[in-house]
């Protein structure tokens, strides 16, 4: 398990983006079902940029949480992803017609992180078995990151409740995430989605 497709790092972000990373739980909601609409998604770094997620598809059109999921991917990294592996993510939500840029809040919104491979360790401890469906495909899911093209076949993935932070609240967001080590950027990926939850 030393090789990684773009979508595993790609997944593994926006995992980190919608869930909680050292938040307070007094911070946090319960939400007992919620809904992800339009999920749009693309590229935004240079042509020749090292990392680049291919092909990403997801059904059904809304996404229910809880709920199942199905999902499968394709893209490749032409160097080695290793730590230090800074992330910057920008969040907007859409006010009035107006894209607002949501401040970093408890290490969620418009953060910089300082190595996505730490934060990696953190939902998935060191030594413990990465999750399906990416163990059954020899996808793994620690630093470092072996250069290389991957695909996760169409697979089914169930998605539990979630606690989210109080701030988080319906709406159109647009997210962007940029990866680099050392000044250089390695992969740049925009995601689109609507949110709506009780």
């Amino acid at each position: 398990m030393d090789k990684m497709s773009t979508l595993t790092v790609t997944l593994s972000l926006v995992v980190v983006l919608i869930t909680q990373v050292n938040c307070s739980p007094s911070k946090l909601k319960r939400v007992t079902k919620a809904q992800i609409l339009g999920f749009d998604w693309k590229n935004c770094g240079k042509p020749d940029a090292p990392a680049v997620l291919k092909t990403l598809t997801v059904s059904p059109d809304p996404i229910s949480i809880p709920g199942d999921l199905r999902a499968s991917a394709s893209g490749s990294t032409s160097v080695e992803l290793s730590s230090p592996l800074a992330l910057n993510v920008t969040l907007e939500k859409e006010v009035a017609g107006f894209w607002v840029k949501v401040p970093c809040l408890e290490e969620m919104g418009s953060c910089h992180y300082q190595d996505a491979c730490d934060i990696l360790n953190q939902l998935i401890p060191p030594g413990q078995d990465c999750p399906e469906p990416l163990h059954t495909y020899g996808l793994p899911c620690h630093c470092p990151f072996q250069a290389g093209s991957y695909s996760l076949p169409q697979s089914d993935f169930y998605l539990p409740h979630m606690d989210l932070p109080s701030w988080l609240t319906n709406g159109n967001y647009r997210v962007e995430g940029v990866l680099g080590s050392q000044d250089q950027e390695l992969g740049c990926l925009k995601i689109a989605l609507s949110l709506h939850s009780n």
